[in-house]
């Protein structure tokens, strides 16, 4: 029987802590380790930033984007490090944040979540903006595979603010004085009840540690947190007790940069950063 995804993180998390880290092959990054950004740098830096923490933190974070701009070499190499994730014992999460509707959503669902896909991931980052039911396929495939999926909700980035803290025309306040729900707040609810129906947390949110109020309602929530910008982006792990609040041991602080600038030797500063991030 397949163990479901929220099992295998809850493991993983029991014994190695709560920090995720992120392969992000920027140029820049790439230059501190003393590689070219060309295929051979971008295969040698990601599979070297997993054998330099993929031991020691519970899970890692390949941003696809830095991959797909090598064409399909680059996928390759994207295989290659999602395998070696899965051979440190991490938990592998790609993040591809896909969203559409239909069989095409069915096909991203199939492209990293199907058990024989070259690019299969124990998670994937999902965007809920086509409307949170589009990604049915997703949640159904990831239910029958033991995978999970991490749904932006409140992202890092300034801009996500107007959308994901609109209040829908059409849920103007009611009789009983009740304020219409935020963007976020109903992809949180919708989520909650994905996991109630599919009787597993495999559906996560996506929440920014660089925010400075959390903007929604997470009682009742009981999947896990991926909460990217620790580091590079502004964020620290000791702003994530205050901003989290109850649900703080369901959050993994997520840190990129700040880690893989440290060089070939950053499982030095993984390691003190999976200490503080327990919380």
């Amino acid at each position: 029987m397949t163990v479901p995804f929220a099992d295998r993180l809850d493991a993983a998390t029991a014994t190695r802590g709560r920090l995720c880290v992120g392969i992000d092959p920027h140029p820049s990054s790439l230059a501190i380790w003393g590689l070219d950004d060309d295929l051979n740098g971008l295969e040698r830096f990601s599979r070297g930033l997993v054998e330099a923490v993929g031991s020691t933190v519970a899970c890692v974070k390949p941003q696809s984007a830095f991959f797909e701009v090598h064409g399909p070499a680059g996928l390759s190499v994207l295989a290659r490090v999602l395998r070696d994730i899965t051979e440190c014992g991490a938990v592998s999460i790609l993040d591809v944040k896909r969203g559409d509707i239909g069989s095409t959503m069915a096909a991203y669902a199939r492209a990293y979540l199907a058990d024989t896909a070259p690019l299969v991931a124990d998670a994937i980052t999902v965007n809920p903006f086509l409307g949170f039911g589009a990604l049915s396929p997703a949640i159904h495939l990831a239910g029958e595979t033991g995978r999970g999926l991490f749904v932006l909700t409140r992202t890092s980035n300034p801009e996500g603010a107007s959308t994901q803290l609109a209040r829908p025309p059409s849920q103007q306040e009611g009789s009983s004085g009740n304020a219409a729900k935020s963007v976020a707040q109903e992809v949180v609810d919708s989520a909650k009840k994905a996991n109630n129906t599919a009787g597993s947390s495999l559906v996560g949110l996506v929440i920014g540690a660089t925010l400075k109020t959390l903007d929604v309602d997470l009682a009742g929530f009981d999947g896990w947190i991926l909460a990217p910008g620790i580091g590079a982006q502004g964020g620290e792990v000791s702003h994530l007790s205050e901003l989290f609040g109850d649900v703080r041991p369901r959050v993994l602080p997520t840190a990129s940069r700040v880690v893989a600038d440290a060089g070939p030797n950053c499982g030095e500063i993984a390691a003190r950063l999976a200490q503080s991030a327990i919380f």
